[in-house]
């Protein structure tokens, strides 16, 4: 595990999603779904499962104590397989797979230009895949890169030619449309929906849609600083608070309480208390807990933990 340049944090953020647009500049906090700052189209990740553009799930501004890479690195954007393609993992396409991780140019010509993203990938991109083998990715951004212009999509005639995989359709309508398509579809009662309620209406049919993200320091979190540790892990000398507890020490449903101190926990954060679906990863105390609508994720109604401290990611459906 790799080790912060910096102090352990002593506060934790919780992560609001606004309905409003985000923007890049020194006073935005990020945003979710829509287009990252500051790349050029050519350093977009590609999926090597398909060789489409992987969907960015947010960009973020990470605040002052969670700067674990040093300071000249502000923020982060996070990236995500297209749930379109994956249906208990996406079906890799070997061609293009060989392709993008070969180390000699592929003989057929047509492969090339997924041969070449490798060169022209971001100096800081990491790429991560979690337990179906789903493709992620994160891009650590200095502060000229968080404020600077939105990239475009790149263009994906290759894919599109060579893929055993269909166009995705955030491609056109963006991501965000994509999510509320998924879940809504024809539904005639939309205003009623979970995902209408949440994202503030219906995303305009555009690549570059957006919500607005914003932190703020929680009131109370006194595991801050602190990596997660599972209720069932047998350390008990990290000093890490459970956020639960059974009234009376009695294991029973109908016993189940949640500390005072978590009265004003967001489901997602930056740091602090983890409250994952299933299992607590081993991760650092520098990682966002997110909910799928936080970027138009598929996680089977679970919630997601990104360790971008040593660029680690854990999801668990609910």
């Amino acid at each position: 595990m790799l080790q912060p340049t910096r102090p352990l944090p002593s506060r934790a953020y919780n992560l609001k999603l606004l309905h409003e647009e985000g923007r890049p500049g020194p006073d935005s906090h990020g945003w979710c779904f829509g287009l990252p700052p500051g790349i050029l189209p050519q350093q977009w990740p590609l999926d090597p499962q398909t060789g489409y553009p992987l969907v960015h799930a947010f960009t973020l501004r990470l605040p002052d104590d969670y700067r674990c890479h040093g300071p000249e690195i502000a923020g982060v954007s996070l990236f995500a397989c297209c749930s379109e393609h994956s249906d208990g993992g996406t079906s890799p396409d070997e061609a293009i797979l060989e392709a993008m991780i070969g180390e000699a140019p592929p003989r057929d010509a047509r492969y090339r230009p997924f041969w070449d993203a490798r060169s022209a990938a971001h100096p800081r991109l990491y790429r991560m895949a979690d337990i179906l083998g789903d493709s992620f990715a994160a891009i650590l951004l200095t502060e000229d890169e968080l404020n600077g212009p939105l990239c475009a999509v790149p263009e994906t005639r290759a894919a599109q030619g060579l893929s055993s995989h269909n166009k995705p359709g955030w491609l056109a309508r963006g991501s965000g449309r994509d999510f509320f398509d998924s879940h809504v579809g024809a539904s005639s009662v939309k205003a009623n929906h979970w995902v209408y309620k949440t994202l503030g209406g219906i995303p305009e049919a555009r690549p570059d849609w957006n919500r607005a993200l914003r932190w703020s320091p929680r009131a109370a979190d006194p595991n801050a600083g602190m990596a997660p540790q599972d209720s069932f892990s047998g350390d008990k000398t990290s000093g890490y608070l459970q956020p639960h507890y059974y009234e009376g020490g009695v294991v029973k449903a109908e016993n189940f309480r949640k500390a005072e101190w978590t009265a004003d926990h967001a489901r997602d954060h930056i740091g602090g208390t983890m409250q994952p679906v299933q299992a607590t990863p081993r991760f650092s105390p520098f990682y966002v807990e997110f909910e799928e609508y936080l970027g138009g994720h598929n996680l089977g109604g679970g919630n997601c933990q990104f360790d971008f401290l040593n660029m680690q990611l854990d999801w668990a459906c609910g």
